[in-house]
Formats: structure tokens, sequence, C-alpha cells
């Protein structure tokens, strides 16, 4: 409007502000018929919002500041039956301000100079095993011991995960071993106070005569 006020043509203007010429028209003409109040929003399309701000901004506080009781983090469902509301409104919610609580990245890369070949050997044993050979799957679970990550974690923030190093340090727990046997269904399990590689040994030894 300003520009208009100087007398500069629809396109003149659309160039210098990089819009369209019906844009610089539309807002003209607005501004012609109702002055200052033709500048301001008009009501949009569509059905009036029934959730109110304080529902929102309650969604997004709880899902950035707290966690339920038998979960490490709100899921939709959970979230909605508190506030009686719809999991879609949370999913949108969510969506607007780029939440994604069921989400965790990492801000640390581990500093082994050979990690690239080691991942490409574990990749290339999984999808081509030698011949007659047994290929044991193992994971380690830090989440279900007495551990500490090497830096604290960064809480969930609005379009950013929560963030966590990959390393983390032991305080002195035992270890449980455990195993499934998919042929049967059992699990072999054994507990130790070291974490060493004798002691992963003798408990592979211990599930050897159950392996079919």
């Amino acid at each position: 409007m300003l520009a208009c006020a100087e007398g500069r043509t629809n396109t003149e203007i659309a160039v210098d502000l990089g819009v369209n010429q019906v844009t610089v028209s539309k807002w003209r003409h607005r501004f012609g018929a109702d002055r200052l109040d033709g500048l301001m929003d008009a009501p949009r399309p569509g059905a009036v919002r029934t959730i109110s701000d304080e529902v929102v901004e309650a969604v997004v506080v709880e899902t950035l500041e707290t966690a339920p009781p038998d979960a490490t983090h709100w899921s939709t469902r959970s979230l909605a039956a508190k506030h009686g509301i719809s999991r879609q409104t949370v999913s949108e919610i969510w969506r607007a301000f780029g939440l994604k609580p069921w989400l965790k990245d990492s801000f640390k890369v581990s500093p082994d100079p050979q990690l690239v070949e080691k991942i490409r050997d574990l990749v290339a044993l999984y999808m081509n095993p030698p011949v007659a050979a047994v290929v044991f799957a193992v994971d380690e679970k830090p989440q279900i011991q007495a551990l500490d990550r090497t830096a604290s974690t960064l809480p969930m923030l609005p379009t950013t995960p929560e963030r966590a190093t990959h390393d983390y340090e032991r305080n002195g727990t035992c270890d449980l071993f455990a195993a499934l046997n998919m042929a049967t269904g059992t699990v072999i399990t054994d507990i130790r106070s070291t974490h060493t590689s004798a002691d992963f040994v003798a408990f592979l030894k211990q599930g050897e005569p159950q392996r079919p």
C-alpha cells in the first residue's frame, strides 16, 4: 500500500516485491474499499476450530516436559485420552509444532577409525553367510542396565527430536545374558558380575548343547 501511495504501477510493485500482479491488485482493491480494515485477515473457509489455545498449549507442554507413568513418551492415543480429544487432533498439533516424541537422534559419532569397515563386514555376513555356518544376531540393551550416557540427553524441542550420545558409562551393575532358542521357544539365561569376552564365550558355550 505504501508503494501504491507513491504512484507506482501494479507491475512495478510486483517485480520489486517478488509477488504476482494479481496479489498487488487484490490488496489495492481491498484497501480502496475498506481502508485499513481491508488489510486485516479475512475469515477463512472451513469449519470453526473447536480446540482452544489452552488445550494446544497443554498438549505441546506435556509432550516436551512429561511422560506417562507406563511409557517413555506420550503416544497420540494416550495424550488424546487424557485431554478428551481425538488422536488425529494430537497428531495435527504435533505436526504443526514439529514434535516427534517417538524419535531419538544421536549427536555423537563413534570415534572408531574402522567403523565403516566393521559395518560392511557385518552386513556382508548377514547377506552372504558362509556355507553351513550358523549366524547369531547379538545386541546389547543398555536401556535396561544401570548406565549413564557420557553426556546429558538433550531434550526434545519443536522440530528437533530428543538426542543422546551413542556411548555410555557403566555403574557397577550385573550383566544379564539371554538368548532365545528359535526352534523351541525357550530362553537361555545367565547372570555375570563382569562384562568381559570370557563371560560372553562362557554363555555361548552354555547354549551350545541346546543349539539344533
